[in-house]
């Protein structure tokens, strides 16, 4: 039996860094919300016992323990005491170290795959705690859809899906630390988002106050030391888009925009100095253990 499951990426609409806790993690609060750009991971049975094997064409996809989806097969084969070996090829679409993710959701798609495969009858929560064990964005990864994240990023409320809309993303062939972009952060100098003014308006689905509320606070320091990130982000604002914030850490930034002429023509303005260039919309949904 062989299982193909979607692992799609995020962006955060609001980010916010509250501060640095005893155990060195940040506190943050965030709205992060899916979108349909997604690696495809298939989940194969391998007859030799207590084999990982990781199988991707993406040069910059690790296929040993460093690889966020081994770490997930990994993590269930100890906590269940499998014994079956597994192949996990990764087909990639979301870019790498880019601030979307990705290899978070393939590790939150690889624990919902292998609850199906090994008939381990895991709830979405029980996943999305084992999920924390392996990174901060791995537990909203397991749930989808659009939700609050606060602890160190691993505390889900789900909330609705803010109403659709396009979502133009433009990565520079460069890749930014999130350790480097924390380091750097002085809490006491960034200007906070209204994240809870965000979700108030994500409920009243008020396309033009979510736009109005976006914010990042990891954008001050990323923009400083990467220049070319904050051109991409003026050059969106120039070629029309309704909202542009950077994802993350970084270095991709995203526009919000709502009628189909105008993400064209962001799309194609983008696509003249920026080579990876996606179009793509809000997903909204939530995962499914079927």
């Amino acid at each position: 039996m062989r299982l193909s499951i979607k692992a799609p990426a995020k962006i955060n609409l609001s980010l916010d860094v509250l501060y640095k806790r005893p155990d060195g993690y940040h506190e943050v609060k965030m709205v992060m919300t899916t979108i349909d750009l997604a690696d495809r991971i298939e989940l194969i049975p391998l007859p030799e016992e207590d084999v990982i094997r990781i199988v991707s064409q993406n040069r910059f996809v690790p296929d040993d323990c460093r690889n966020l989806a081994y770490q997930a097969a990994k993590l269930m084969k100890e906590t269940f005491s499998i014994r079956q070996g597994v192949a996990i090829s990764i087909t990639k679409h979301i870019p790498v170290a880019a601030g979307l993710a990705g290899g978070s959701s393939d590790a939150a798609a690889t624990l919902r795959g292998l609850n199906k495969l090994w008939q381990l009858g895991l709830t979405v929560r029980e996943l999305a705690e084992l999920g924390a064990q392996i990174g901060s964005d791995v537990a909203f990864c397991v749930y989808g859809g659009t939700a609050v994240a606060t602890g160190r990023g691993e505390i889900i409320t789900p909330i609705p899906s803010p109403p659709p809309c396009w979502v133009v993303l433009a990565k520079p062939p460069i890749g930014v630390s999130t350790a480097d972009v924390y380091r750097n952060l002085q809490l006491e100098h960034v200007c906070h988002p209204d994240v809870d003014a965000m979700v108030k308006a994500i409920e009243r689905q008020d396309y033009e106050d979510i736009c109005r509320l976006v914010g990042n606070v990891l954008e001050e320091v990323t923009l400083k030391k990467y220049p070319e990130v904050a051109h991409i982000k003026e050059q969106m604002k120039r070629f029309g888009a309704d909202a542009v914030l950077m994802s993350g850490s970084g270095p991709t930034v995203f526009g919000l925009i709502e009628h189909d002429s105008r993400m064209q023509r962001v799309y194609n303005g983008l696509r003249g100095f920026c080579d990876q260039v996606f179009a793509v919309r809000l997903l909204g949904e939530r995962h499914s253990l079927d």
